[in-house]
């Protein structure tokens, strides 16, 4: 894409609407323009990592220039896909930091793990890039703070991985429930149970080859190399990422605040631990219940990790319960179970199961048309990602320091709890340092 072009195209167009004149501008000037090549580069392309590029490289006029990792052997793998797919071998890199200096890539997709979300989204800004970052957006409060003054300052477009913002049937649903069909809603639940083994403790062993584990760890604390806390189960360790209530939890809490039409708790309470495999090696509970308290109504959150229980037929989803019925999402559809009153007679109506469909390419296609739009509000923007970000986080500190905990929205901090402060800001590890904007 021609920077420089959009540049004189954006200016052009502000100047000309301070100007009343916008109706003069030829069509030609217009930096919409769906033809126009958008060129990408990928950092942590594993798992979800690579899906993420598949399906970027599924979009009409996107070209990826680089790919990232710190593993060779994922790196070269990936990159054969990617010549299989496009043609066109991509340059490769174990340090992010010089793909990010190629001029030629308009955006990056972050794939990495959690702790380096923050960092590697900030640089870059900085490096004018524009920015896709996998879900949770932040591994605490204050990156996912930092990183909307990032997008502020920095004017270019993010989007979050929370791709269900993308789905046409959870935005049915969600205008299903802004319409008042279910009454008063006083109480959202959201759940996940994902059917994980236990995950048995290993020694500490050697770097796997090829593995650059230091770039790897990052921001995070200096560790001797674990298996168990490396590549998909890092997510069941503080120092990398908030276990499934930050992996499934920022997915389905997203709608209990976008369907609720809320952003922040007033109290927060949570209860688990590791219940069902207390000596495994995960550190995040295996077990949790967090109650968010919304003064009007509650939000439920459960999990497990272990168990393939199911709630309303679902192992993940949301459950929307009013006077007169319950909504029922998840990635399959939605549908509404209407209540009675003590005689029978229906207070609300039934929906019947309404199919969804797959949303990731929708959520990808949004993001490419915002960047051609010079539009920073995409599906899941910055704001969507922290506010969830923060939602999830504080659950998670709330178990943490086994307190109840308020939260002071104004000034982004706990009220009264010193041990729930602490975990608000990570503590990077040198020379990594925590952003300043």
């Amino acid at each position: 894409m021609n920077n420089s072009r959009r540049l004189f195209c954006k200016n052009s167009l502000t100047m000309a609407a301070g100007a009343g004149i916008v109706s003069m501008i030829p069509s030609q000037l217009s930096c919409s323009n769906p033809n126009e090549t958008i060129v990408i580069g990928a950092i942590g392309v594993r798992n979800m990592g690579f899906a993420d590029l598949r399906s970027f490289l599924r979009q009409k006029n996107v070209k990826c220039k680089a790919i990232c990792d710190i593993d060779k052997d994922v790196l070269n793998k990936v990159s054969v896909q990617v010549e299989k797919t496009t043609g066109t071998k991509p340059d490769v890199y174990t340090d992010f930091r010089k793909l990010l200096e190629d001029k030629d890539i308009d955006a990056v997709v972050i794939g990495t793990p959690d702790h380096w979300h923050c960092l590697m989204s900030i640089y870059a800004m900085q490096a004018g890039k524009h920015v896709y970052v996998e879900k949770p957006m932040a591994n605490t409060i204050a990156e996912a703070i930092i990183m909307e003054k990032a997008v502020e300052r920095y004017q270019k477009v993010l989007s979050v991985g929370q791709w269900q913002r993308s789905g046409p049937h959870w935005q049915d649903a969600v205008d299903y429930i802004r319409e008042g069909k279910l009454g008063k809603i006083s109480r959202v639940k959201a759940w996940a149970y994902t059917r994980k083994h236990t995950l048995p403790v290993k020694p500490d062993g050697p770097v796997p080859e090829g593995v650059d584990y230091d770039m790897w760890l990052g921001p995070a604390p200096k560790r001797p190399f674990n298996p168990n806390r490396f590549h998909y189960n890092f997510r069941y360790f503080w120092e990398y990422a908030g276990g499934l209530m930050a992996d499934w939890g920022v997915h389905m809490l997203d709608y209990a605040l976008y369907g609720m039409n809320v952003h922040a708790p007033s109290r927060i309470m949570a209860m688990g631990g590791s219940l069902s495999h207390p000596d495994d090696a995960r550190q995040t509970p295996d077990t949790l219940n967090v109650l968010y308290d919304f003064k009007d109504f509650v939000v439920e959150w459960e999990h497990s990790i272990v168990l393939g229980m199911e709630k309303f037929g679902n192992r993940c989803g949301i459950a929307y319960e009013g006077n007169n019925g319950t909504l029922i999402a998840n990635r399959g559809g939605w549908q509404v179970i209407g209540e009675k009153d003590n005689k029978g007679k229906p207070l609300g109506e039934d929906v019947p199961f309404i199919k969804g469909q797959g949303d990731l390419d929708k959520h990808v296609d949004n993001f490419l048309t915002c960047i051609r739009n010079d539009k920073l509000e995409t599906k899941c923007s910055v704001k969507d990602g922290k506010e969830v970000a923060i939602l999830t986080h504080m659950g998670n500190i709330a178990y943490r320091t086994g307190e109840i905990l308020q939260w002071d929205d104004q000034n982004n901090k706990f009220i009264g709890s010193e041990k729930a402060n602490a975990l608000i800001k990570p503590d990077y590890r040198s020379p990594w340092k925590f952003p300043e904007i």
